[in-house]
């Protein structure tokens, strides 16, 4: 079970894709991170976005963890839905609701 609370079936292939990815990180806190991230925009995110989103994926999570905290992204992953990925995080918006 992934978490997941978005239906992949209403999704392009690439979409799928990503959404899958986003649940199957490696480590399970990075898999909500993105996970949780994924559900709330992949479905309106542009398609340069989406492009963005990809390679935020193929960060190494350790990477990630750091960017998200207090680091700065190395050039190239500098981008509005990286910006975008932080904020839903340190918001709170991508904590459930118990």
């Amino acid at each position: 079970m992934t978490g997941t609370t978005l239906s992949s079936a209403g999704l392009d292939p690439r979409r799928r894709r990503i959404l899958f990815r986003a649940w199957h990180r490696g480590t399970r806190e990075m898999d909500l991170l993105m996970g949780r991230f994924a559900d709330a925009h992949l479905p309106t995110l542009s398609e340069p976005d989406v492009a963005d989103f990809e390679l935020l994926i193929e960060v190494e999570d350790p990477d990630l963890f750091g960017w998200l905290g207090s680091g700065t992204p190395e050039p190239g992953f500098d981008t509005p839905v990286f910006h975008r990925f932080r904020q839903f995080h340190l918001s709170g918006e991508g904590v459930p609701e118990i």
